[in-house]
């Protein structure tokens, strides 16, 4: 069974995502956490499920956010690296 780590950077970009949506609705922020715990749910059950974003990355996009969930493989472990705006400052994360 893998383990699913989510790094700091990653966590302060799931923060923010979720800040800018509270501010806007409370409802959209709920929703957006539901979804991306969904999304952690179906990386940790099949992590190779999703495609290739590089030659280490691999990443699932929120279906009702333009958000997309950066992830990669540890042995047996997954590291969460970005969630990352689909459409902002394409591959900020990439030194990470």
């Amino acid at each position: 069974m893998s383990r699913t780590l989510i790094t700091s950077a990653a966590e302060q970009d799931f923060t923010d995502a979720l800040r800018w949506y509270a501010e806007r609705s409370p409802r959209a922020a709920e929703e957006f956490d539901v979804e991306f715990d969904a999304i952690l749910h179906l990386i940790d059950d099949d992590p190779h499920r999703f495609p290739f974003c590089d030659d280490r990355h691999r990443y699932c996009l929120m279906r009702r956010y333009p958000y997309q969930v950066i992830y990669r493989e540890h042995g047996k472990d997954l590291a969460i690296i970005a969630v990352a705006h689909a459409k902002r400052k394409p591959g900020y994360w990439q030194n990470r």
